[in-house]
């Protein structure tokens, strides 16, 4: 028998590909790799999965009809089978016929999600390329990660780049942190991860040496598993979205102990008169002291008094997970752990200072000399003024024509008539599904190409089947990774899915800029560029790459760890006037002038509590008693390997499985594995329930990527029978100024299912 081995790479990282007689038997992790993610596991079985889309469909009565279909019956349809060339020739005949009639604002080329870990057949990037040079269309903002935070940090400290993993080593806060607190924890499972692949996983090995420093982790979330039981955390469980308050009241105490390190406030920062006045209780007649965000948040004052103290006189390192700002004003703690940590004087110092994202991505923190990863270029979109807050999708289609506020000024929704979308599953990203369903039913067509039956693809005019990473050659690699992977193809195409590069040429090729698409490079060639790209960027920087060939044999080059570690902010605290950041003063803005221009009603110019439309405290709970707030799974990617085996082996009662307290559980009579039904006024679901005192009490956890079910190709049930929390998540922005996505603020009520026998 032939087995051959191949190097290759996933989002969950490097792997060598193992085939025999032309059959992927296995993923062996990358030799680097100190902890290799088990999701690898799960790879062969979505390439042998029987919900590959096998062959170009087209849904029944669009076929007949085109634009006059009856929309509503997306998803509900039985599809025909069509070959490549007719399948293309459709696409190409709706995207000219849209762009004529309506211009390019009328077509919303859509992609989200980690399409792919390579980056010649990245599916966002492609996808986005295509229609640039096409004459443009409606593009999206951000991202669903970290949207508020991007659009919100400039304005405090010039940039968004720590969210990206640009913050200070882990092995420099490993030597020189004395507190490391993090607000939403460190969980392993979200480092894991790694937008554009990863050839080492370092969220483990640095939380061990941090452990075995003895360090003090303080872990600051509604779950105690939120960090690994090897670092000894201290578990503050804290009532969900109300971090800020907890914040406030520490500044407030810091201040009264005269902690307060004046002289950095003074040098570095702006703004800190006003925020002081709020804090004093000076601007709003309330004092923000530990008594009073105990009522807010549920942690007693003498230990919200005691952490303070912690913090004083210490090197703090202190973090918010990418879930603290995913809530409604979810921008207020980022602003604030900045102002705590600027009041202590911590940022710039070795292993201090504030920091994003260190439990909620692989590659946070990697030290490795900067450079960039293989990207290929996009291309610029003539319409890209128009492009939305990426999470504001079904409003855009919903109300078009109709004004919105973003970034301190007023847009208008653009009319969409063709969605068209590439990697990514919107069924599982975007929050409140039954409103975006309704959306998702005005276009005249909707084209989806990808891997797998998806929701978004049972909910399509036209699919097309796209291959595997598996199944073609790339090159892959990450920011913040210290490695540059080659992706061999390891299989032959399975059944008729074809390149996503070799799509969008065809399609270019139909209406007429093959070649400015492809720039005359073949997929081999492209490989071959955006290799040389990054050699030619890294030789500027003394570090020499191999010729092409021979990185290509040999699976990967290195990236040097560089002779100093990399420490936020040091250069803008060394020397602020040489070296000022980018805001509009320079300095660090703990009251920021231009948001007070904008005179929003929902955002002060410095950090505030403000209670979320829903939490605990709110009105509504009398009603909808539970905060439910939805996680990253452990064992898939977002909603990637959600139909394979494995992930679906550890679901409860074949639904998604949801936690909660026993003290919740036992009142509702709902035990251990009970099919349980959760609801509020926005949807219902099924859920599998495992009851633990992991969680706080009023609160429940459920992780994302479910497959949404309301009754695909049949009569639809009023419910999701997956456990797909996004049926009931809050579809509003975090605020006016960023639209970012709003999943964490979210109330609801559970009962024992009565009928499952649609289970």
């Amino acid at each position: 028998m032939t087995v051959k081995k191949v190097p290759h790479l996933a989002h969950w990282g490097a792997f060598t590909a193992v085939v025999e007689e032309g059959k992927l038997l296995r993923c062996e992790p990358f030799f680097a790799d100190q902890d290799p993610s088990p999701m690898l596991n799960s790879i062969p079985e979505l390439v042998y999965s029987d919900k590959r889309i096998r062959k170009p469909m087209v849904r029944r009565s669009w076929l007949k009809s085109r634009e006059n279909s009856d929309r509503t019956l997306r998803g509900r349809e039985d599809f025909v089978e069509v070959d490549w060339d007719t399948a293309l020739d459709l696409v190409a005949e709706e995207n000219r016929r849209v762009r004529d009639k309506y211009g390019a604002s009328g077509i919303f080329n859509g992609s989200y999600g980690w399409s792919s870990a390579g980056r010649v057949n990245h599916a966002r990037t492609l996808i986005r390329r295509f229609y640039s040079q096409g004459g443009g269309g409606i593009d999206q903002l951000g991202n669903y990660s970290w949207g508020a935070a991007q659009f919100f940090l400039p304005y405090v400290i010039g940039t968004y780049m720590p969210l990206t993993g640009r913050v200070t080593d882990w092995p420099d806060v490993v030597e020189h942190a004395e507190i490391f607190v993090a607000f939403g924890g460190l969980a392993l499972k979200n480092g894991q991860v790694a937008s554009g692949g990863a050839g080492q996983h370092s969220l483990k090995p640095a939380l061990l040496e941090l452990a075995a420093k003895g360090t003090p982790v303080i872990n600051i979330s509604p779950m105690r598993d939120d960090c690994p039981e090897f670092v000894n955390a201290e578990w503050i469980p804290i009532r969900p979205n109300t971090d800020v308050a907890l914040m406030l009241a520490l500044g407030f105490e810091i201040q009264r102990l005269n902690a307060v390190d004046t002289a950095f406030l003074q040098s570095h920062c702006v703004g800190y008169p006003q925020l002081l006045s709020y804090l004093l209780g000076e601007s709003d007649k309330t004092p923000k002291t530990p008594k009073w965000a105990s009522e807010i948040t549920g942690i007693p004052a003498l230990r919200i008094e005691q952490l303070a103290k912690q913090l004083i006189g210490k090197r703090s390192f202190i973090t918010c997970s990418y879930s603290v700002q995913r809530a409604h004003r979810g921008e207020q703690p980022y602003w604030m752990m900045i102002a705590l940590s600027s009041m202590l004087g911590q940022p710039g110092l070795p292993g201090a200072g504030f920091s994003f994202g260190h439990g909620s991505m692989n590659s946070v923190g990697n030290p490795r000399i900067e450079g960039p990863a293989p990207m290929m270029s996009t291309g610029v979109n003539p319409i890209a003024d128009q492009a939305i807050p990426v999470a504001r999708i079904s409003d855009m289609l919903l109300n078009p024509g109709e004004p919105y506020s973003f970034q301190g000024q007023t847009h208008t929704y653009p009319d969409i008539h063709l969605i068209h979308w590439a990697g990514g599953n919107p069924f599982h990203h975007h929050q409140q599904l039954n409103r975006l369903v309704e959306g998702w039913q005005r276009p005249d067509a909707v084209i989806v190409q990808d891997i797998v039956w998806t929701p978004a693809a049972q909910m399509a005019d036209i699919v097309l089947p796209v291959t595997t990473t598996l199944e073609r050659n790339d090159i892959g690699g990450s920011s913040r990774d210290r490695f540059v992977l080659a992706m061999h193809q390891a299989i032959k195409p399975q059944h008729q899915a074809r390149n996503d590069f070799d799509i969008f040429a065809d399609l270019a090729d139909r209406l007429g800029y093959r070649e400015t698409f492809t720039e005359n490079r073949n997929e081999a060639q492209w490989i071959e560029h955006l290799y040389q790209q990054c050699a030619v960027a890294h030789q500027r920087k003394g570090v020499d790459w191999p010729e092409f060939q021979t990185f290509w044999e040999q699976g990967h080059v290195e990236v040097p760890v560089g002779e100093k570690p990399f420490i936020f902010m040091e250069d803008f605290r060394r020397d602020p006037v040489v070296n000022p950041i980018k805001t509009a003063s320079g300095k660090i803005e703990l009251f920021s002038e231009t948001i007070a221009g904008y005179q929003l009603p929902d955002f002060a110019p410095h950090p505030e509590w403000q209670p979320p439309k829903e939490w605990l405290g709110a009105e509504i709970s009398q009603r909808f008693p539970l905060h439910m707030i939805s996680i990253q799974p452990k064992d898939r990617l977002h909603s990637q390997m959600d139909a394979t085996p494995s992930v679906q082996a550890n679901k409860t009662a074949g639904h998604e499985t949801l936690w909660m307290h026993p003290e919740d559980a036992t009142p509702r009579g709902i035990a251990d594995g009970d099919v349980i039904d959760v609801s509020n006024d926005r949807g219902r679901m099924l859920a599998g329930v495992r009851v633990t005192d992991g969680v706080s009490t009023g609160v429940v956890l459920i992780s994302t990527g479910a497959w949404f079910d309301p009754g695909f190709g049949k009569a639809w049930q009023p419910y999701d029978r997956a456990g797909n929390p996004n049926v009931l998540t809050l579809d509003i922005g975090t605020s006016s100024l960023t639209q970012g996505p709003n999943a964490m603020s979210c109330l609801v009520e559970i009962k024992k299912a009565k009928d499952c026998k649609s289970a």
